[in-house]
């Protein structure tokens, strides 16, 4: 019989030890059901299309952005677990209520992921990490640590099935929600990404705004075995971290959101903190990796909590020769 969420994580603290997360990720879990809920039910509830309001980076929210965020941020903070939130889609941390005991621990999250897709019923998802508070009362400055500091990191995918992907430093393990029980079950042990790939992932629309070497990269993939190469690519784009990923885990492929010069103010797309983080983290304990083409993001000084940097991600062998390039090889 298949092991349900709670049991694979009390077997695994056991096992392994270290700080005792089991009912933060017990609760997160939670969450993510009343988001799948959510989301399946958008068109009959009415919250499909666009919120009046605008995120710190000047995104345009979608109503089930809003209504995700606080799903997510209503749920974890009344735990007592919790002595900080943090949001994509908030400006600032999350002060904890007065009347919730504070916890040891600091949650970052993104709650609904490629929530462009959403009135277009492609799968969006729930991105998450968990970090070490250094104290009861933290301020900004107490979220910023590297992505090596990360207690778990995860996501949940809802698509055809709603899934629950994550790591705590031993492995990556999925598990679908079963609709019937209202548990999460465990149906992917020991995810990992191949080291080789024929599938690249990435918005061609930039492309005259690349740098070089990730320039060169893409031509090699699109000439394929007429360039150089072995064999022959395929391209995927969703518009969604999650699904991207998620692909990736189960197939291989390389997701890449690079530098570009269309807005050279800005570093990245992706935000650190709250995606690049917990899907390196997640990609690398699969046996994949991860860089911005300069620097393992996991090794990143983040220098503020909405900070963006360039993502390549997923089966090993292709990452490392983007970063190659990069480095002039």
């Amino acid at each position: 019989m298949a092991k349900s969420l709670q049991e694979f994580i009390v077997e695994e603290q056991r096992q392994h030890g270290g700080p005792d997360i089991s009912g933060l990720i017990f609760e997160i879990a939670a969450s993510c059901r009343k988001i799948a809920v959510a989301v399946n039910r958008g068109a009959l509830s009415g919250v499909m299309g666009y919120a009046a309001s605008e995120n710190i980076q000047g995104e345009t929210q979608k109503k089930l952005d809003v209504i995700t965020n606080d799903i997510f941020t209503h749920d974890n903070e009344i735990t007592g677990f919790y002595a900080g939130l943090a949001s994509e889609e908030m400006d600032d941390p999350h002060e904890i209520a007065a009347n919730v005991p504070r916890g040891d621990y600091l949650l970052v999250y993104d709650p609904l992921d490629g929530s462009s897709n959403v009135d277009v019923n492609i799968s969006v998802g729930t991105i998450f990490s968990i970090l070490k508070a250094p104290n009861k009362n933290p301020v900004v400055a107490d979220f910023l640590q590297p992505g090596t500091q990360q207690l778990c990191g995860g996501y949940a995918l809802y698509g055809s099935s709603t899934m629950l992907v994550l790591t705590t430093g031993h492995g990556v393990n999925g598990f679908t929600l079963d609709v019937e029980t209202g548990e999460f079950v465990l149906t992917n042990p020991g995810m990992m990404t191949p080291a080789d790939t024929q599938e690249f992932a990435i918005n061609m629309s930039n492309r005259r705004f690349w740098e070089s070497p990730v320039q060169r990269y893409i031509e090699e993939c699109v000439k394929g075995k007429d360039g150089g190469r072995e064999k022959n690519f395929n391209m995927r784009w969703v518009a969604s971290m999650v699904a991207e990923v998620h692909r990736i885990l189960c197939r291989g492929g390389v997701f890449m959101y690079p530098f570009d010069t269309k807005d050279p103010t800005k570093a990245g797309k992706l935000r650190l903190m709250y995606e690049a983080n917990p899907m390196s983290f997640i990609v690398e304990q699969a046996g994949g990796m991860s860089s911005t083409g300069r620097q393992r993001i996991l090794d990143i000084q983040p220098n503020g909590l909405h900070q963006r940097v360039p993502v390549i991600l997923g089966s090993k062998n292709e990452v490392e020769r983007v970063v190659g390039y990069h480095q002039g090889a």
